[in-house]
């Protein structure tokens, strides 16, 4: 019977994808649903970017074995980052009329630019992606008890289809009703731990001394960790293609602002939920399995009646499927607008649209394969994928809008060198954050470069103080 009613949703998703594709008549309705959501839709589809895979199920896992500290990346960080790209970033970029960030180092910076920042950005989603493929196989496989693998390639299948179909209309929609159910079931299953773990005073009693601290000890060391745990998201995800998407696809600028600020209060109220869950369930349930990844899955099908699960598996696949959806969308707009197009200028809008389509599904093969061959776990995939965008273009991308000195010279050293000693620090395994070394060599960059070169700086509306 549960089967069958996640049966049943995920086949609606395909469905309102189909109702979504008649209004998809253009490559701008197709990635931005044509500039024309409401506040509430807009809110609803920028609190869905990253409320999936890692929030539900990676995060929880991190939180009941390190406590507050564990989870400063996300939800903290994802919150914040929705709260800056509000403040500093969605009024400037969204009054250019551009479909991609990318758009925006060609304008401020030059084509060569823009080509560089489409192959920063594209490759790093394929962790990201493959994060919310790995956890809706795990979700479905505790359901069916069918090996993980098949349960990846079949809600791979399901949520390309209906991206396919639809785009960022299919998105909006599906993300609006995912919302309220995710909501709906976290709070349910919340209230009803609260009252079986006995409240506060219980919690605090069982857990270790200092769970609950929210800074980190007075070393240098420490403080520089978690300095990196705020900043991979919190300044990584900036730059990537999914969040300007979900924010641009506003019907208007102050409209993005609002969505973006509301869906940061959103992201952080409604993530602690997940958090408590897990934490009521390991001291509720010892019994349940040691992948803690599993705890929240394995608790309600143990413990949880019918409709509960019915619920929280409708949620849980919400999240996903949001998620999913946005991030394989993000990736292959980037390759139509500003790969595609910097080597065919004229592709018609129509031709651009099809090859964009085509793209999707040539992403969700590769993370399919990713997720099936790479062994890691949520969380650590979603870190991967926003220190690929932190340390090559955030630097780049904030020095445009807010340094009129900024030109194209500084902009590829901070890409390339940025990226570069990131790499080799990973690869050295080096003692601080590798992502702080990356960030700062990309600044170093674009300094360097901007001030050393005699390129000249272009100016356009999109500068700090709008000249």
């Amino acid at each position: 019977m549960l089967l069958f009613f996640i049966t049943l949703y995920l086949l609606s998703n395909v469905a309102v994808g189909a109702w979504a594709a008649r209004r998809v008549t253009t490559s701008q309705d197709f990635v931005l649903a044509g500039r024309r959501l409401p506040l509430m839709l807009a809110a609803s589809v920028t609190f869905a970017t990253w409320f999936g895979s890692e929030t539900i199920m990676g995060a929880p896992a991190m939180f009941v074995e390190g406590g507050f500290l564990a989870v400063i990346e996300e939800p903290f960080g994802s919150s914040l980052c929705l709260f800056l790209v509000g403040a500093f970033f969605a009024r400037p970029l969204y009054r250019l009329n551009i479909t991609t960030f990318c758009d925006y180092f060609r304008i401020r910076f030059g084509r060569s630019a823009e080509l560089l920042s489409a192959i920063m950005v594209i490759p790093s989603y394929f962790s990201w992606i493959s994060a919310q493929l790995v956890a809706i196989g795990i979700v479905l496989s505790v359901v069916t008890d069918i090996p993980r693998e098949y349960c990846i390639i079949g809600s791979a299948t399901i949520v390309m289809a209906y991206t396919l179909l639809g785009g960022m209309w299919s998105i909006s929609v599906t993300d609006f009703f995912h919302n309220l159910i995710i909501i709906l079931a976290l709070a349910v299953l919340g209230v009803m731990l609260w009252n079986d773990v006995g409240g506060w005073e219980t919690i605090e009693k069982r857990t270790p001394q200092g769970f609950f601290r929210f800074l980190p000890q007075s070393t240098t060391k420490d403080w520089l960790a978690y300095t990196a745990a705020w900043i991979t998201i919190g300044l990584g995800s900036i730059p990537q293609q999914d969040v300007f998407q979900r924010v641009m696809a506003a019907k208007t600028g102050k409209t993005a602002v609002r969505a973006s600020f509301l869906a940061s209060g959103m992201y952080l109220t409604v993530a602690m939920l997940p958090l408590f869950i897990a934490l009521s369930a390991k001291l509720l349930h010892p019994d349940l399995p040691k992948d803690n990844q599993l705890i929240i899955p394995n608790m309600v099908m143990r413990h949880g009646s019918l409709p509960l699960q019915v619920l929280f598996f409708g949620a849980v696949t919400s999240a996903i499927l949001s998620v999913s959806s946005g991030a394989i969308l993000a990736p292959a707009t980037v390759f139509g607008e500003n790969v595609m197009k910097f080597f065919r200028p004229d592709i018609s809008d129509q031709a651009l649209l099809k090859t964009i389509r085509w793209v999707v599904v040539l992403i969700t093969v590769i993370c399919v394969g990713m997720s099936i061959t790479r062994d890691a776990n949520i969380f650590d995939l979603v870190g991967e994928s926003s220190a690929f965008s932190l340390v090559s273009l955030f630097v780049p991308l904030t020095a445009g809008i807010y340094w009129k000195r900024a030109n194209l010279t500084g902009c590829l050293w901070s890409m390339l060198v940025g990226f570069g000693v990131w790499l080799i620090c990973l690869w050295l395994d080096t003692t601080y954050s590798p992502m702080l070394w990356g960030l700062l060599a990309s600044t170093v960059g674009m300094v360097g470069g901007s001030l050393l070169s005699r390129s000249v700086p272009i100016t356009h509306p999109a500068t700090a103080d709008g000249n």
